[in-house]
């Protein structure tokens, strides 16, 4: 899916979101959860954290923190 794609289902995606990551304490995790399923879905090879992060355009360490310290 490309990023165009993606966007297309921004409402659907959040919605998806809220109802998994409602129980992350703190808000910016439950953002950095989004916008993980949302690098999941993009096209690419790889679906490692620094590839993911690139064709978001986010910072990696933002989108590794979630992965690796998220409760």
């Amino acid at each position: 899916m490309d990023l165009q794609a993606v966007e297309a289902l921004n409402d659907d995606l959040a919605k998806f979101a809220g109802d998994i990551f409602k129980y992350l304490a703190h808000r910016g995790q439950r953002d950095y959860g989004q916008q993980y399923l949302r690098g999941l879905m993009l096209d690419g090879k790889r679906k490692s954290v620094e590839p993911m992060a690139g064709r978001l355009g986010l910072p990696r360490q933002n989108l590794g923190h979630f992965v690796a310290q998220s409760t």
